[in-house]
């Protein structure tokens, strides 16, 4: 009698464990096995762009290593933004010569143009449309490209008489009002005629004198960093 309850007691036990492992083993297939959460994706940092600062011996003086545009630079990296200056500044161009340059220079990672040019123009006497004409084009040329533009206001002496310096001072608000741009006044202000801020010549800025300079264009430029 004992021996038989034996037997059913150890056959109970063998059911109740089979029934068990079948449990486990259907619930083990039926899950999904665990994966470990995917890391969020580190964030890329944005591109640097560029500045071009399209300009003439304005912006070479008195070196290019310390004229106005070099200056900015000093600005932008104190500032930690993510932008760097090319300075396009030729001695001697006209509004022409930077006309011709102008397509080459403005690459696909230009995202601002500083245009700074018109005042060999008015040394020269050339026409005022003329003038305006050119600098509408690379102002076209570069919104057509979604690069923002800066103009640079600039004066001329009446070597050529007072209404063509008027005829001149306007040609420059017109451009900004017509393409609705920021427009620096006068690239010069508070450096044209003194002699402590320029060189020999009493025309160029020397380094004070460019950095003068640099404070007032990164009054207009700062906003559109």
């Amino acid at each position: 009698m004992a021996n038989r309850r034996s037997a059913l007691y150890i056959r109970s036990i063998r059911r109740d464990l089979s029934v068990l492992i079948v449990a486990l083993l259907c619930g083990a297939c039926g899950s999904t096995p665990s994966s470990p959460s995917a890391s969020p994706p580190a964030a890329v940092p944005p591109a640097v762009q560029r500045i071009v600062v399209l300009g003439d011996s304005l912006a070479v003086s008195p070196s290019p290593n310390e004229g106005f545009p070099a200056r900015l630079q000093s600005r932008i990296s104190a500032a930690a933004l993510r932008w760097t200056v090319t300075n396009a500044g030729v001695s001697g161009d006209t509004t022409a010569d930077g006309l011709q340059r102008a397509d080459a220079l403005l690459a696909a990672d230009v995202g601002i143009l500083v245009l700074e040019l018109g005042a060999n123009d008015g040394l020269r006497g050339l026409p005022t449309t003329t003038v305006d004409d050119n600098l509408a084009s690379v102002v076209t040329l570069a919104q057509r490209r979604n690069i923002r533009v800066l103009l640079c206001g600039m004066e001329t002496p009446p070597t050529h008489g007072l209404d063509y310096s008027i005829a001149f001072h306007f040609v420059f608000p017109s451009i900004a009002q017509r393409f609705s741009l920021p427009l620096v006044p006068f690239l010069l202000n508070g450096v044209a005629l003194d002699p402590e801020l320029n060189g020999a010549d009493g025309v160029h800025p020397n380094a004070t004198g460019a950095e003068r300079v640099a404070e007032t264009v990164w009054t207009y430029l700062r906003p559109m960093l």
